[in-house]
């Protein structure tokens, strides 16, 4: 057996291959060429270059004969996931209703790896706060998870065994680095811990002005009739708007009783 629990003759190597390639491209890196692409996915130059033309062959990135891009047709997959997916349908009438009635700009992400993926998001209300939309906020963002209120609700939930895992540096006995993405984001372990279990023991997480400036958001967790955490519920708002204790005060009550409605259709 492999270490994914794959056995090795039902292993495809060349289709993980070409996905690597393909999880090269970021905001970071929009554009690639072999070199970069080859240090990226962790292939040799050579297989960089065949991963790409062959990409570029069958529509999926574009190129100028040197540098590489996604090309529209990438969208496919996450339009398939959010056409056919069960969480994304069953939530939406309930971030709209929420919506409605605060005002409020509402998500749900699940978590994947080191990031929040915003898998649902409510319509847009009245203007101001109500049409406030955060940078990168937009169906299908992937956010750092220890930055984010439904990131960090969602490690806040993990076994200790995988929280532990997560933590994990790349090297033997280290631990991971966490960037920081604004003056207030955390980037000790310790203190992560911390936030963690706080959010583990009031079952929210309320984070301010760690992931965008001028940006609050409360998060809770969506669970199945098992009680399994499928993904995260969070509110955003402008800190020129409610205060962390108002969005708590006036907002979480909503939040939590929608989260129970949703229960018995997860």
């Amino acid at each position: 057996m492999s270490a994914g629990g794959i056995a090795h003759a039902d292993f495809i190597a060349g289709l993980a291959k070409g996905l690597a390639v393909l999880e090269s491209f970021d905001t970071e890196r929009q554009r690639l060429n072999a070199t970069l692409a080859a240090e990226r996915a962790g292939l040799t130059r050579a297989a960089a270059r065949r991963h790409l033309l062959t990409l570029t062959h069958l529509g999926y990135l574009e190129s100028d004969g040197h540098y590489f891009w996604l090309s529209p047709k990438v969208l496919r997959f996450s339009g398939s996931y959010l056409s056919s997916a069960r969480l994304p349908r069953v939530v939406q009438a309930t971030l709209n209703r929420l919506a409605a009635q605060t005002g409020g700009s509402f998500s749900v992400a699940v978590l994947d790896g080191d990031e929040s993926v915003i898998v649902a998001r409510s319509a847009n209300y009245g203007g101001g706060e109500r049409a406030m939309l955060p940078y990168g906020l937009h169906l299908g963002a992937r956010l750092p998870a220890h930055a984010t209120s439904t990131g960090r609700m969602m490690l806040a939930l993990l076994a200790p065994q995988e929280l532990a895992h997560w933590l994990e540096g790349p090297a033997p006995g280290s631990m991971r680095e966490l960037p920081r993405l604004t003056p207030n984001s955390i980037t000790d372990i310790r203190e992560l811990r911390g936030s963690l279990e706080t959010a583990r023991k009031q079952d929210f997480c309320q984070v301010s002005e760690e992931h965008e400036l001028g940006v609050h958001a409360l998060a809770i967790p969506l669970r199945n009739m098992k009680g399994m955490a499928l993904a995260a519920l969070n509110i955003v708002s402008s800190t020129q708007g409610r205060t962390t204790l108002q969005v708590r005060q006036d907002i979480l009550p909503a939040m939590l009783d929608a989260a129970r409605e949703l229960r018995g259709l997860l």
